[in-house]
This record gives C-alpha cells, sequence and structure tokens, in this order.
C-alpha cells in the first residue's frame, strides 16, 4: 500500500520544555520502561506489545492523559496506545496508570505522523481520537494543522474496516475544516446520518481543552467518520 505523502517540514506541534515536577521526572525515568514504547520506523508487532490480541485504541495529543487513563479504566477489554510529545503529560499519565494497575496501556514520545506513516501497521486500528489538537488559529499558522488531507488519508488506511476516526474541537473554524476535509476523504464515511457533525460521545471525559473551553463559551463540535466494513 503506498502512504500518502506528508509536509513534514510544517509539524502540527512546537515542542517547549513546558513545567514538569519531581514525580513526573521520575516517572519518566522508572515507569517509562513499564509502558513506554521507543519510536523506530519498523511496524510494531501489536500483540506482542500488549501480550494479547484485543480491540486498540490509538489517542494522538493525549495533553495531560486524564482522558486516556479515564478510557483505559472504564474498558480493560480494550487496549489503548497514546502518543504525545510533551514529557510532563506523559509522567502525569504514568503515575496515574501505575496507582490503578493498568496495563492495557503503552505510550509512544514522538510525532503522531512519523508513527502512524512508519511504525504502525496498516488497517490494525480499531479507533483514533484526536480531541482539541491545537487549531493555529492565525491564517498564516493554518498550514500547520494537523487535519489536512494527507494526514486523514494516513489515519483511514491505518484502520481496520469498520474502524471509526474520532475528533472533537471548540474552534468553530477549524471544526469547519475537519468536517470538509474529512468527507473529502474516499477512504471515510461520515457516521452523522446528516452527513454533519456528531453528537458528544458519552464515553468521553471532558478534556483539560474541552473544559477550558466550556468557561469560555466557545462550543464543541466533534465529528466521527468510519472506515467502510
Amino acid at each position: 500500500m503506498t502512504q500518502p505523502e506528508h509536509p513534514r517540514s510544517i509539524r502540527s506541534f512546537v515542542t517547549r520544555a513546558g513545567r514538569i515536577t519531581p514525580a513526573q521526572e521520575r516517572a519518566l525515568e522508572e515507569l517509562w520502561p513499564r509502558y513506554g514504547v521507543e519510536f523506530t520506523p519498523a511496524p510494531l508487532d501489536l500483540a506482542r506489545l500488549f501480550g494479547r490480541a484485543a480491540p486498540l485504541t490509538l489517542e494522538i495529543g493525549f495533553g495531560n492523559g486524564d482522558h486516556l487513563l479515564s478510557l483505559a479504566r472504564a474498558h480493560p477489554e480494550r487496549d489503548f496506545l497514546g502518543v504525545e510529545v510533551h514529557r510532563a503529560g506523559l509522567g502525569r499519565l504514568m503515575l496515574g496508570l501505575s496507582e490503578s494497575a493498568l496495563s492495557n496501556v503503552r505510550l509512544i514520545c514522538h510525532d503522531a505522523v512519523e508513527v502512524l506513516a512508519a511504525q504502525l501497521p496498516p488497517a490494525s486500528l480499531d479507533e483514533i481520537l484526536i480531541l482539541f489538537p491545537d487549531p493555529w488559529p492565525k491564517k498564516r499558522h493554518h498550514k500547520r494543522r494537523l487535519i489536512q488531507g494527507p494526514f486523514v488519508t494516513l489515519a483511514a488506511q491505518h484502520l481496520k474496516p469498520a474502524g471509526v476516526l474520532r475528533l472533537a474541537t471548540d474552534w468553530e473554524p477549524y471544526a469547519q475544516q475537519m468536517l470538509e476535509t474529512l468527507s473529502a476523504c474516499p477512504e471515510l464515511a461520515n457516521l452523522s446520518p446528516g452527513g454533519g457533525y456528531a453528537p458528544r460521545p458519552g464515553s468521553r471525559s471532558p478534556t483539560r481543552f474541552e473544559r477550558r473551553g466550556t468557561r469560555l463559551g466557545h462550543g464543541v463540535w466533534d465529528l466521527a467518520f468510519a472506515r467502510p466494513g
């Protein structure tokens, strides 16, 4: 299968040093061997990685990890792979995973586009979650937005038949672009009967960005697209 090209000279994130607590730093040192997966440009053996064959959800840009931790607790029958570039969020999530004695989560600290393109096998994911990605609101920065045609095609190719790509944003112009971009992908079908936005899934616990948007009076727009089975 030919992988779509993606302009890797333009990334959808900026890596900042940020503030990291001593506990998060210790988690990165001590818990990474248990939960962490180093990036390598070779497909992972996912059944071996998790020690079983189970439905697999990928969350891209999980932030502080609260949502991913909630999902992993609620669904021990599923496996979860989180990709995040910010170390504080990785450390915080690993602390939560350890406290809850969860074994169904693995984490990668790397650019999600490169992880999809090189490290995850095609048609290996049951679900992809991208919740409140950076909207890059200034017009001159729109090229940095993650949700663009080549990336959507790449994501679709990594879904199993009937696998679902779920997105959410509190930035309406980005929501409109997302809807247009996903609707234009021939490998995906909108799960909303009217061809528009989807209802907020009850399984999604409010993320930090969602709570912030609610305080500021922002709306939230959800999308759900599936790879036809």
